[in-house]
């Protein structure tokens, strides 16, 4: 029991100071947000008025009103207003109608009578919204279901909104002209199943679409707006939580009843219930005697009772709220919940964030909600809730947890397997912290490790090939900075896959782009698993080479041979692998670089002097060097760039800059550093045994 309970937090303490931009002081709007009356009612004004008799276009004022729906989104009365504009016959023009009902973003709750208006509006007639509009308004209502007031619109509307579909005349001639259109042929099949006395014929034996969310973004940015609502109203209308008083009217549900509070209806002459505790001291002298409350699940909530079964874990109360969340679970699957499931993912994250710990049951029961889950609702708490996964066997969480996890959320989109890097990479930071922090050894900590780095070397490979932009790069490196830390690591450096370093195509792929500060961060990284390994080996006295070490050795020759060395592509050096760049390329390119007289050869051309990415840092630092020197002294002469060990020799004996080819090398690592990109020289001044030794020296 002593995992039901983590440490002391206040789990939902309200939002203080600004939100949304306000302050404090002003006073909490119930149904319209000021800012929107102006452009709403200019708006409403020209809706009502043809185009050509408006005094200026409508469109700036369209825009305004919108971006600001995006930003805040709307409340209660505003929502009502746009919502009888959209589906009421008006003057404006069908671009600036679909703008708004792409941005109508509900605030809070959306009543019954708002989805009831937008359910009338559909269908033919003079006085309906064009097609057009009520298809956005249709695939609106698909997107609000989980902040309706009442669920039970949607199903008592249902009958209405399938017999607004086209005849099954018309649904054939549509079959035949588009021929086997997934969408259709998935839309015919339902007929099939709901209706099976109409007569589809073949209709239905192509390939069918499953029903996807119309637009995963545009759902995002609604839990984005509808958490801030609810914080914002958190500190307007609630007072802080008391640490030794049970909070009260916390998370509301879609009726308004809300997620259990603390009630104790059980309590005897010598027992005392948590609602009667008022300070510490009285919590304290009465711990052996507070009565248990009627529902455990309040935990969530309550920072109180939070204490109480840390201090007093009682194997009945996990029991009890195991069975809440049981019950909830059915409740949802049946569509018979009257909680939000995003109410219970925000007291979730709250207490996992307060506490610093995800109890087993309450990982059992995402993992039970996960396979009913439609990966979109809440995506972001759910992720934010795992990173407090405990270390536990990766093998048994992969299989109950995180496989089932990325099939709800990978969707095909580099976006969504970002999305899934970025929780494995907190994740994994979470681990570190609990490794480095605990006094004892963990069980199994070199596996777990092994396993999480292994599976998502896999997915890293795999992002670098469908997104390979600068900032995918930017997340592949935040995870490998983190590997990078466990090769220092005695205990781990004896298992492999434990410190495993990106494979050598990762880091090729990262190292030849076209950001200088994605290539020093490759480099910092490898630098940092060079130390680590060095560190590790020192530490444990053991003769014993990892067998990544060698591909590892690979690409940190390669990038020195590039960098400094001027042997790039080169495959002669010990450890080098020439980029693994096929030797007949390496040939044709050589013999191209001949044809051109540039003056420099294939291998020199990725050096600091004329790589792609650092040759101008390095020509400014020649420029500064030749600005100070032509103030004090006079030059008769500036070098014209890029900079070769000849071309320097050759500049001073000219009446030009004098300035050794090493001190030239190094003046560029220095200037790279102070603009941010130190990891080239870290690794250099580690690697090259003249940098290293001048280092030691200093």
């Amino acid at each position: 029991m002593s995992s039901f309970i983590s440490v002391n937090g206040e789990a939902l303490r309200g939002v203080q100071g600004r939100v949304l931009g306000r302050t404090q002081a002003e006073p909490f709007p119930i149904d319209s947000w000021p800012e929107i009356q102006g452009p709403l009612s200019e708006v409403l004004q020209a809706s009502k008025l043809p185009a050509k008799q408006r005094a200026t276009s409508v469109k700036p004022t369209v825009g305004q009103l919108t971006s600001l729906a995006y930003e805040r989104g709307l409340l209660p009365a505003d929502l009502n207003e746009l919502i009888d504009l959209v589906t009421a016959p008006n003057f404006l023009d069908q671009a600036s109608l679909a703008a708004i009902v792409k941005n109508l973003y509900p605030a809070s709750f959306v009543s019954g009578d708002i989805i009831i208006k937008v359910i009338g509006c559909l269908g033919h007639g003079k006085l309906k919204p064009s097609l057009t509009i009520q298809a956005a308004l249709l695939k609106w209502l698909i997107m609000i279901q989980s902040v309706a007031e009442n669920r039970d619109y949607f199903i008592r509307a249902y009958p209405v909104l399938f017999n607004l579909l086209d005849t099954a005349a018309l649904r054939l001639l549509l079959s035949r002209q588009t021929g086997s259109d997934p969408a259709l042929t998935g839309l015919l099949r339902v007929y099939k199943d709901y209706y099976p006395e109409i007569i589809v014929g073949d209709a239905t034996r192509g390939k069918a679409s499953a029903f996807n969310h119309p637009d995963s973004q545009w759902r995002e940015r609604l839990d984005e707006i509808q958490r801030a609502y609810a914080q914002r109203r958190a500190s307007r209308s609630e007072t802080p939580l008391d640490a030794f008083r049970v909070a009260r009217h916390r998370l509301k549900g879609t009726k308004g009843g809300p997620i259990p509070e603390v009630h104790t209806s059980h309590a005897t002459e010598n027992s005392i219930t948590l609602e009667e505790i008022e300070s510490v001291d009285g919590f304290v002298k009465k711990l052996e005697k507070i009565e248990l409350p009627n529902q455990l699940i309040a935990i969530l909530g309550d920072p109180l009772l939070q204490k109480l079964l840390l201090l007093r874990p009682q194997a009945q109360a996990h029991a009890r709220a195991c069975n809440w969340l049981e019950s909830y679970t059915q409740d949802l699957m049946a569509g018979e919940s009257d909680i939000h499931l995003i109410d219970v993912l925000h007291a979730l994250k709250s207490y996992v964030t307060a506490t610093k710990a995800l109890p087993p049951i309450f990982l059992a029961f995402l993992r039970e909600l996960i396979g009913i889950w439609d990966g979109i609702e809440g995506r972001e708490l759910v992720l934010d809730i795992l990173t407090f996964t405990p270390v536990a066997d990766f093998q048994g969480l992969q299989t109950n947890v995180f496989q089932p996890l990325e099939r709800r959320v990978l969707n095909g989109t580099s976006h969504s397997q970002i999305k899934i890097l970025e929780f494995y990479t907190s994740l994994l930071r979470r681990w570190i912290v609990l490794w480095m922090s605990s006094d004892t050894q963990l069980p199994k900590v070199s596996e777990n490790a092994a396993r999480l780095v292994s599976h998502v070397n896999n997915l890293c490979s795999t992002l670098i090939q469908t997104s390979p932009s600068i900032s995918t790069y930017a997340k592949v490196l935040d995870f490998y900075y983190l590997t990078s830390s466990l090769a220092s690591d005695a205990d781990l450096l004896v298992h492999d896959q434990a410190t495993a370093v990106p494979s050598a195509t990762l880091i090729y792929n990262m190292f030849f782009t076209a950001s200088p500060f994605t290539v020093s961060r490759v480099c910092a990284v490898v630098a940092k698993y060079k130390v680590g390994f060095q560190t590790a080996m020192e530490i444990a006295k053991i003769n014993y080479t990892p067998r990544h070490i060698p591909e590892f050795n690979g690409f940190l020759m390669d990038i020195c041979n590039c960098l400094w060395r001027q042997r790039a592509l080169s495959g002669e050096d010990a450890n080098a692998k020439g980029c693994m760049i096929p030797q007949s390329l390496v040939d044709d390119l050589s013999s191209y670089i001949t044809t051109l007289s540039m003056g420099g050869s294939l291998a020199s051309l990725f050096s600091l002097s004329y790589s792609p990415v650092f040759s101008l840092f390095a020509i400014s630092f020649l420029r500064e060097l030749e600005e100070e020197v032509e103030e004090q002294e006079g030059l008769e002469i500036k070098h014209a760039g890029p900079v070769t060990k000849t071309s320097l020799r050759a500049l001073g004996n000219r009446g030009g800059l004098t300035l050794s080819w090493d001190d030239y090398r190094r003046g560029v690592l220095h200037h790279l550093d102070s603009r941010g990109m130190g990891g080239v020289e870290h690794l250099l001044s580690i690697t090259i045994g003249a940098l290293r030794r001048e280092q030691s020296n200093h």
